[in-house]
């Protein structure tokens, strides 16, 4: 069985997130979508709100996992036997980033591929730093984010208003 991992912060998972998932999901037999540590990131949803977000908006896909992971990915694909690491590109500039981690895991784990899957057009700017900032100026996201879960950010969006209310 071919098993490929899909790793991201995933603070939330946004409609191109979803989109590279669908995708993998035709390509192999089964992804792990695997919520990774970052310790450079301070995230809105602790990391088992992100991993219930994503089982919510990926639950059509029967051949799609969730999971999480707080040490290397090369690690995690060798015990967990996936064959290939799935990253969406947006633009040129993630190309540089991302090609350079596909050389490092492949040193860490010579037995594993890197698959770059490029953003579909309407998606080619979309990010979850994005999401957030439009929303908290306001905007409407709904068109950015999946159904399965607005209702979930938008509370935590007020929840984080109010709190900069409370403690200007």
């Amino acid at each position: 069985m071919k098993t490929a991992v899909y790793p991201g912060s995933f603070d939330p998972i946004t409609k191109g997130h979803l989109n590279i998932i669908e995708r993998a999901a035709r390509l192999f037999d089964h992804v792990t979508v695997c919520v990774m540590v970052n310790s450079d990131k301070s995230p809105m949803f602790t990391l088992q709100e992100r991993k219930d977000l994503l089982r919510k908006s990926t639950a059509h896909l029967p051949n799609v996992s969730v999971d999480a992971f707080g040490g290397l990915l090369a690690n995690y694909a060798r015990d967990h036997e996936c064959c290939t690491i799935i990253k969406g590109l947006r633009a040129g500039s993630d190309f540089e980033k991302e090609f350079q981690m596909a050389m490092i895991n492949r040193k860490l784990n010579p037995n594993l591929e890197s698959l770059f899957l490029t953003a579909e057009h309407q998606y080619m700017y979309l990010s979850s730093s994005a999401v957030k900032e439009m929303s908290y100026y306001g905007a409407d996201v709904s068109d950015f984010l999946p159904e399965e879960i607005i209702e979930d950010f938008i509370k935590r969006m007020n929840q984080i208003a109010n709190n900069k209310e409370a403690n200007p």
